[in-house]
């Protein structure tokens, strides 16, 4: 099932009573939901994502826009009458129940025709709970269980009652992190077997990049881009958008075009033909550097990180925006010494123009390596 969001906007009171007026949440947020995607809308905290998913699942009231599930308007009809299973953050399971009690109970509760028969709704549990790898504990109390096995637990009552619509609000957050990648795994794999059309929040882009098929930022409640994963990284919009995604994130230095090319302090780094003469902010990935003796691009070495297969140079150059700047080299197994100072060449395909708004320059050889 598609999900179609049509200009949806989502406005509180001011809590602050001198002020007055309204605090825009969500602003004229429109995109369609593909049927039998996982789609992840990231941003930072308060940037209207969680309150974007209440709208879907009806728990928040739309101020203006519409909701359409398939062809269906849902935007006034009530929660439970939507088909969608949420997940929350804090997997809000009842301590006094079982895991099959916790995983049977939106079943109970449902009413007349739709309410299945008790041997159904078991089937349909353990199934649910099977699909999740939690069927040996089905006799525990939550209590018993780790945060991962809890969180398998909340995904598995919000998938018994077979929902046409799956909504994950921040449901790694509580977890360590190798236990946050097992289970975002899990969550990709469990999507990719049910087909169930997906929403998936998370202030965290590594984890929406790895498991998104197309990822939503969001920031101050505005949509800044949409697009698959990589292809928004490669090819971000704007300047927020670039500095979000990435670990470690991009490195922004002071620099200007001049006659089509870039220069960073008095070193011309590269040619930027279709780009007028302007001062820019220059963002660099930190995959984007290549040591070269003879490399334009001069830096002092702070020092240098072995991180397995990779090496983190620490380096300074007056023009960076922070104190210093890290560029990722790929180790070739051996430790090496290296001069105080460095030089880089630089692969055009990661070097990032922006203007002084900060919109993206895009010149006429862009994305080319």
């Amino acid at each position: 099932m598609n999900v179609t969001l049509q200009n949806l906007t989502k406005k509180f009171p001011n809590r602050n009573k001198k002020a007055g007026g309204e605090v825009t949440a969500v602003n004229d947020f429109t995109f369609e939901v593909p049927d039998g995607q996982l789609i992840g809308l990231l941003g930072p905290s308060g940037c209207g994502k969680s309150t974007t998913l209440y709208m879907i699942c009806g728990l928040q009231a739309p101020t203006s826009g519409r909701i359409f599930f398939g062809d269906r308007d849902v935007t006034d009809l009530p929660t439970e009458n939507r088909g969608v299973g949420l997940v929350f953050q804090n997997y809000a399971l009842y301590p006094h129940m079982t895991v099959l009690q916790n995983i049977l109970f939106p079943l109970e509760n449902l009413k007349g025709k739709d309410r299945p028969g008790k041997e159904e709704m078991r089937r349909r549990a353990v199934e649910a709970a099977r699909l999740v790898q939690i069927d040996s504990l089905l006799d525990r109390k939550p209590s018993e269980l780790s945060g991962g096995q809890q969180q398998r637990v909340a995904i598995a009552r919000a998938l018994v009652k077979m929902p046409g619509v799956l909504l994950l609000d921040e449901p790694l957050s509580n977890l360590d992190a190798r236990l946050r990648l097992q289970t975002r795994e899990e969550i990709r794999r469990i999507q990719r077997q049910t087909g169930i059309t997906t929403v998936f929040v998370t202030h965290d882009q590594e984890e929406a990049m790895s498991i998104s098929d197309q990822i939503v930022v969001m920031k101050e409640g505005v949509v800044q881009q949409t697009g698959k994963p990589q292809e928004v990284y490669d090819n971000p919009c704007n300047l927020f958008v670039a500095t979000f995604l990435g670990t470690p994130p991009i490195n922004l230095f002071d620099g200007r075009v001049e006659k089509e090319t870039l220069y960073i302090g008095g070193e011309a780094l590269l040619p930027v033909p279709g780009i007028a003469d302007q001062a820019v902010t220059v963002g660099i990935r930190p995959e984007g550097f290549v040591p070269e003796e003879q490399g334009p691009f001069s830096c002092r070495l702070l020092r240098t990180e072995i991180m397995g297969r990779d090496v983190s140079f620490v380096c300074t150059n007056d023009a960076c925006r922070k104190e210093t700047f890290r560029a990722i080299i790929q180790s070739d197994g051996t430790e090496q010494s290296h001069p105080e100072t460095v030089r880089f060449r630089l692969k055009p395909g990661k070097v990032l123009l922006f203007d002084e708004n900060g919109s993206r320059l895009r010149g006429t050889n862009h994305g080319k390596e």
